[in-house]
């Protein structure tokens, strides 16, 4: 069902407002290009890399760092039309354009070759299908020895507080600890090559202060909206939990290699 948000005449979706919300971002989610050029850095020969697919690309912030240091074409993958615009736009800012391209669609349902890609990356999107099913799945699209780096969001600690749990398990059903995960990649089909942590100003910095900036220019636009207003508040509280129990949970990078 499609929940409808009103603000006198106007009405938007859910999705809708989640677009609204970030098309403004340089990221969609936690990340940096440090991060995003350390993960790279586990891959042997990146220079013979040919074809990449960056799925869940939102407006390309990981994708323009990928292709500045990388030859090969990347195909960026994302449902929302808005993030594939501002995605090519980026590409031909930098130009780029002649070896990157956004299109629309899901990551769920990719039109591709089997064994097309040399790499597949994302970041901040696999928890939208879930880990494992998104490593299954994509894993058919990969030629034998290519890599797939994603983040994903994971405990450090094999216990932690109730409120949090009780928040990332509403969030993300299948979140697991970084060892749990490294199995359900192998699992997949991958060797595993590396996994690291991203820093804390992946999230705070490059993240929910620019969502934070962007909400309240928002909750003015939709002043009196109280459903606005509820998510918008959510949004905060994730903040509040980020700032309490960040040692307990995180985005981790996971790199692999398929067999």
């Amino acid at each position: 069902m499609v929940v409808e948000l009103y603000m006198e005449n106007v009405q938007i979706s859910i999705p809708d407002f989640i677009c609204e919300s970030h098309v403004g971002l340089e990221r969609q989610g936690p990340g940096s290009p440090e991060s995003t050029i350390k993960a790279l850095s586990f891959l042997d020969n990146p220079d013979k890399i040919s074809r990449v697919i960056d799925l869940g690309c939102g407006t390309g912030g990981q994708t323009m760092v990928l292709a500045q240091n990388i030859t090969g074409n990347i195909t960026g993958v994302d449902l929302f039309p808005d993030f594939i615009n501002i995605f090519n736009d980026n590409a031909k800012k930098l130009n780029l354009q002649k070896r990157v391209n956004g299109i629309v669609g899901s990551m769920e349902n990719l039109s591709f070759q089997k064994e097309e890609f040399d790499l597949i990356w994302s970041e901040g999107a696999i928890d939208n299908i879930g880990f494992e099913k998104g490593l299954t799945y994509w894993n058919g699209f990969l030629k034998k020895n290519g890599y797939i780096a994603v983040t994903s969001a994971s405990w450090f600690t094999d216990e932690h507080p109730a409120e949090i749990e009780k928040f990332w398990v509403d969030a993300v059903p299948g979140i697991g600890t970084i060892w749990h995960d490294i199995s359900i990649m192998q699992k997949a089909g991958y060797n595993f090559v590396a996994a690291f942590t991203l820093p804390e100003k992946c999230w705070t910095d490059n993240y929910f202060i620019p969502r934070k900036a962007a909400e309240e220019a928002l909750l003015k636009k939709y002043t009196g909206n109280k459903t606005v207003a509820a998510f918008i508040e959510n949004d905060e509280y994730e903040m509040e939990l980020y700032s309490k129990y960040k040692q307990y949970y995180g985005y981790v990078f996971y790199i692999g290699k398929k067999i």
